[in-house]
């Protein structure tokens, strides 16, 4: 882990953040995504085995295997599960937009009828580890906007059958169909429908690279989420910040992959110090310390400022998907951060509790896009439609300045639709 001055990360930021154009890995992509929408079921077992070395019969999990999974998991498992279940529930009622009508003189109706999306797929990555909160945080806010249709797609384990702390996940959350299909197949399966697989609207959820360059390839077929980038952390740290809770928060994100970023911006060079020495003793007895130590060397800094403005400044070019703000008065600094996925506020707020059990969404803007985007949630399952209604009396009243409009823009025949309900028309 690195200590650097500001002025050094900025650079850092702007080269991080440019996104190189891969020519040979978007045809790699666009070639899976092409082949499934050509042979369908037969390109997914082709890439199934080819990728997950699983040669499989049939690609839909059974109720058998739903039963089973049940039986794999702990009962303290579904506990936590089902509390963390619930406390997400509450978060997301909260969020659900309802459709709305204003009534004006001569009888003028405006409003918006708000809709769910109908069938929406989540994709839930398998590999180097199980996720059942991703279908928490996926399948729960779809469920609340009134989606009819939710499906999963992840990769099968070594032996065909998906990991069964995902399986319960689903099965509780209402999910109606599983998917034992990964990668960028997957997405593509989704996107545009197989023989097995039935096309969505919508989908949602991360994964790795080949996942997430499919999905920024099928937009405008199907809706998506975000293109997710690797984690990222940022704890905002002064003199009274506590040292080993700080160090602990940064290695929780580090042990997701091996390009995510773990930063500490501080105004305390003693600080900093403490904190590299934090980092480097626990570092040693983690289970996932290979990538966690990937992840430090590479994209760890601890940023030393001169003040908290520059710390803020900072953090705002940043944009980071979790921020935890760890100073003397964090409610004082909390009006002054605009980009930031989800914040913690305090030493007791971890990010680890917002990944699980605190209720807001965990699915999180990266790579800088929580400058202009915002963290998942029941609207992303809904559409918007503009309700418009005028008599004739009031169409009147605004007729001439249509007119006025749509012939300044040369849109003659939109002027003459309005001059035949005038009864102007030739």
């Amino acid at each position: 882990m690195k200590i650097v001055k500001a002025a050094e990360f900025t650079v850092e930021i702007d080269q991080r953040n440019e996104q190189l154009i891969d020519l040979d890995f978007d045809r790699n992509v666009l070639t899976i995504i092409n082949d499934v929408r050509m042979n369908g079921d037969v390109a997914l077992h082709m890439y199934t085995e080819k990728f997950d070395g699983v040669t499989l019969e049939n690609f839909i999990v059974t109720d058998d295997e739903f039963d089973e999974a049940y039986t794999l998991v702990s009962e303290t498992f579904i506990s936590s599960l089902l509390k963390a279940k619930q406390r997400i529930t509450d978060f997301h009622v909260e969020q659900k937009e309802r459709s709305w009508f204003i009534r004006q003189e001569k009888g003028v109706v405006l409003g918006q009828q708000v809709t769910p999306i109908e069938r929406t797929g989540i994709y839930v990555p398998g590999g180097k580890a199980a996720y059942p909160s991703t279908v928490l945080m996926n399948a729960i806010p779809a469920k609340i906007a009134g989606v009819s249709h939710i499906a999963i797609a992840t990769p099968p384990q070594p032996d065909g059958k998906v990991n069964p702390h995902v399986l319960v996940a689903a099965k509780e959350t209402g999910v109606e169909c599983v998917y034992k299909v990964g990668g960028a197949q997957a997405i593509a399966a989704m996107a545009y429908g197989t023989e097995t697989v039935r096309k969505v609207m919508k989908i949602t959820g991360p994964g790795n690279a080949y996942v997430a360059r499919a999905k920024k390839w099928v937009f405008g077929d199907v809706g998506i989420d975000m293109i997710a980038g690797p984690s990222e952390i940022c704890v905002l740290a002064d003199e009274t910040a506590n040292a080993a809770f700080a160090a602990a928060d940064l290695l929780s994100q580090a042990e997701h992959d091996e390009r995510a970023a773990a930063i500490c911006v501080t105004t305390s060079e003693l600080f900093a110090g403490e904190l590299m020495t934090e980092v480097e003793m626990r570092l040693s007895d983690m289970e996932r310390r290979e990538i966690a130590s990937r992840s430090i060397s590479d994209f760890g800094r601890i940023i030393v400022v001169e003040s908290m403005n520059e710390a803020i400044e900072v953090l705002n070019k940043i944009a980071p998907e979790h921020l935890q703000i760890m100073v003397d008065n964090p409610m004082a600094t909390l009006p002054y951060i605009r980009n930031a996925g989800a914040i913690f506020i305090g030493p007791f707020s971890p990010e680890a509790l917002g990944d699980y059990m605190a209720g807001p969404n965990h699915t999180l803007p990266t790579s800088g896009t929580a400058a202009f985007s915002s963290a998942l949630g029941v609207n992303d399952f809904m559409k918007k439609s503009s309700i418009i209604h005028y008599t004739e009396e009031a169409l009147k009243e605004v007729a001439d300045d249509i007119i006025v409009l749509a012939e300044a823009e040369r849109l003659t025949g939109h002027a003459e639709s309005i001059r035949m309900r005038k009864g102007e028309a030739e």
